[in-house]
């Protein structure tokens, strides 16, 4: 891959200055505020008292009439809030809720995996939850995702860097609003869509730290799962295929022989790859290509968005249930989360304000959102020489942003291998692959996961966040 041109990096470090001068002005004008959420001590479908710590509330962005309230969830520490770091998380989409996060990945609950019956979903304790060694936010970024609202429409529109400047900005009205969190380590992390606007929010905060933006975030590093990053990983879903079996030596060498290895954006013309690309996506139509392993048809797009009309949500329970949902599909969760997350009682407990949210979903592909950063690979450029910490890792089974994708932009960063491939393990077990660089980047993958890795393999994700957040080798 190509380095950052001079016109790039110009046009890059203007955009980035222009957002640190907007956002010096509006932290220093808005006053400071002693909290920013309340206490959660029960939640609907959850029995008994919470045996963690979780507060909710919103965070008003923008000038002195706030435009936008971004809702967050923030889980402490289950070990030593006082000295463990602060994790900021944000899931993909772009437009899927942070409480995807919280309740399908890397936080202290999640929902019984099963066929959605006409009932308040149930939830459950996940023991591979990441708090068990970091204090943890999750908030609803961009706007117009989970129960983030805005009061205008100007401000209910949103992009790559606005997503970026919005979080930095949260982060740091957040660290006001609870001081007692302002010297202890941050790290940014996030997967799928997020490997676009981690690496810019990451440095953002450099760059605000270095022009004296207070409070100063004690940002460590960075995390990335399974990372959209070039936005061309789309070529990459066909090797990966012919290395699982899934297609055969011959479509595969006639797909080299007549695409080039350019799929995503295939001339019109060139009617020998269509052919070949077209029987290359009906052989692949009943796997799910997020994770190859599951039944067929357990995709996101399966779970449908459930009406808030008590009628219609019987018709839909009755559509779900005509398909025939495989009964192991993991991602029941999601249809649950759905019932669940559009629930009176529930956000009531969550503190919601009436009236904000028509409707909650958990991702939001709708939103008024404008992709104007082409990729994050020249960020990661820009990150790689000033020696801060990243974990990248890929679930191995994930076909729509591989570890064959992954690899390729991490090796075009050119750094030293310092701790060569090698196996890292779980209870005896091999977990998956690292590799460790001089830049102080570290990728792994993760064996029998796929996209969204901590949903497939939670205790062998949790065994790699603790080692990694303790400076220990995988």
């Amino acid at each position: 891959m190509a380095m950052l041109s001079s016109k790039h990096s110009h046009c890059f470090c203007f955009i980035t200055l222009l957002l640190h001068f907007g956002l010096l002005f509006l932290i220093c004008a808005q006053p400071a505020h002693s909290s920013a959420g309340s206490t959660v001590e029960f939640l609907p479908g959850f029995h008994g008292p919470l045996p963690f710590h979780l507060q909710t509330g919103y965070v008003g962005l923008g000038e002195s009439a706030e435009e936008v309230q971004v809702f967050c969830y923030f889980v402490k520490s289950e070990n030593n809030p006082q000295d463990d770091p602060l994790l900021l998380w944000l899931s993909g989409g772009p437009g899927c809720t942070s409480f995807a996060g919280l309740a399908f990945e890397i936080g202290p609950f999640t929902f019984i995996n099963q066929e959605y019956n006409g009932t308040l979903p149930n939830l459950v304790l996940r023991p591979q939850s990441w708090t068990k060694v970091s204090n943890i936010i999750f908030p609803d970024l961009p706007v117009g995702t989970g129960f983030t609202y805005a009061k205008t429409e100007a401000a209910n529109q949103s992009s790559d860097w606005g997503l970026a400047h919005h979080a930095h900005q949260f982060l740091r009205k957040w660290l006001i609003n609870n001081p007692e969190y302002l010297s202890h380590k941050v790290y940014v992390g996030g997967d799928s869509y997020s490997g676009i606007p981690i690496p810019a929010l990451f440095q953002e905060i450099l760059y605000g730290n270095e022009n004296g933006v207070q409070p100063r975030i004690n940002i460590q590093g960075y995390i990335l799962g399974n990372p959209l990053t070039t936005r061309h990983e789309i070529n990459y879903e066909i090797p990966f295929a012919h290395g699982m079996g899934l297609i055969s030596d011959e479509l595969y060498e006639s797909l080299q022989k007549y695409c080039e290895g350019e799929y995503g954006n295939i001339d019109t013309n060139n009617l020998s790859c269509l052919r070949d690309y077209q029987l290359f996506r009906e052989l692949i139509e009943e796997v799910d290509v997020s994770m190859i392993l599951e039944p067929g048809f357990c995709g996101y797009k399966m779970f449908v968005i459930p009406p808030r009309n008590s009628l219609m949500k019987r018709s839909l329970v009755q559509k779900v249930k005509g398909i025939s949902i495989p009964s192991k599909c993991r991602r029941l969760g999601y249809l649950q989360a759905h019932y669940w997350g559009n629930d009176d009682d529930v956000q009531k407990a969550l503190h919601v304000r009436k009236g904000t949210t028509y409707y909650w979903r958990h991702c939001n592909y709708d939103l008024n959102y404008k992709q104007d950063i082409d990729n994050s690979f020249y960020i990661h450029v820009n990150l790689s020489t000033k020696g801060y910490r990243s974990l990248i890792y890929s679930g191995d089974h994930d076909m729509t942003i591989s570890f064959l994708s992954t690899q390729a932009w991490i090796r075009s960063l050119n750094y030293s291998i310092i701790d060569d491939w090698r196996p890292w393990h779980v209870n005896g077990q091999v977990a998956g692959y690292t590799r460790t660089y001089s830049n102080g980047m570290t990728y792994a993958t993760v064996k029998g996961a796929g996209h969204t890795a901590p949903e497939f393999t939670p205790e062998e994700c949790f065994a790699m966040f603790k080692r990694w957040i303790s400076n220990e080798h995988l």
